[in-house]
């Protein structure tokens, strides 16, 4: 099944948004020097629309920031909407969230990335095969790009943790049988993935996203509102404060 009007609307306003930020001549960012690299990767889940609906990160970015922790996200994004700053401090606006885009997608474009930002510490792998599920893409497929994903980010860093989601569903009345069906197979074969992929160095943590999430957790037909950014922010920080390195002093 494809994704209703109003998600391709929003899409293709991000994709505008992402050609305008990587016109040529545009300076690349330099590469963290920071203990604890967090890469947020995925789509628009990650990237986030304010205000038609919320990524993760900035409720994420507070939790890490209010407990101490040093960390820097990465990407070769960059957040275009307004934050309010939080402890005189503005928000840190770096992501790899790319509206729409595959898990082939994302695959195809993640050396290219990598190696704008340098290798991450951590990695937070939203909603794996997402777009897939709901373009009705081949499952196998889809399986296939997100361990090569995870071998590409354990290539550039053979130490990194990456936490991958067990992804939330979407709305309701959005969700077909089909669809249903395939996000309840991918969080079972995340599990599975997870426990493959882990190596002695580089864990591969799988994180439950849906248990207790809601269509009152959903600004539009798969897109977080407030309460669910604070939702997913909450299971991401649970993970992290048993990952990140070190505390300010």
């Amino acid at each position: 099944m494809t994704l209703t009007m109003k998600c391709i609307a929003i899409i293709l306003a991000l994709v505008l948004v992402n050609a305008c930020g990587n016109e040529e001549g545009t300076t690349s960012k330099p590469k963290s020097t920071s203990i604890n690299k967090i890469l947020p990767l995925g789509a628009s889940r990650v990237e986030g629309f304010r205000p038609h609906f919320e990524s993760y990160r900035y409720e994420l970015w507070k939790a890490l920031k209010e407990n101490d922790w040093v960390f820097d996200f990465i990407g070769t994004q960059s957040d275009a909407a307004s934050y309010p700053t939080f402890d005189g401090e503005a928000f840190d606006i770096d992501h790899e969230g790319r509206g729409g885009f595959t898990s082939g997608e994302i695959l195809q474009g993640l050396d290219g990335w990598l190696a704008q930002t340098g290798p991450p510490d951590i990695v937070l792998f939203s909603s794996p095969g997402g777009n897939d599920m709901l373009d009705g893409r081949p499952y196998d497929q889809s399986l296939s790009n997100i361990r090569a994903i995870i071998d590409r980010l354990q290539a550039t860093n053979p130490n990194v943790t990456i936490i991958i989601e067990q992804p939330a569903q979407g709305r309701s009345d959005f969700m077909t049988a089909t669809t249903t069906a395939a996000f309840g197979q991918m969080r079972q074969d995340v599990l599975r993935i997870a426990a493959e992929r882990s190596t002695v160095t580089s864990r591969v943590l799988a994180v439950d996203m849906f248990t207790g999430f809601t269509d009152g957790l959903l600004a539009d037909e798969v897109h977080y509102n407030q309460a669910g950014a604070e939702f997913i922010a909450s299971r991401y920080y649970r993970v992290l404060e048993n990952v990140l390195e070190a505390k300010n002093e």
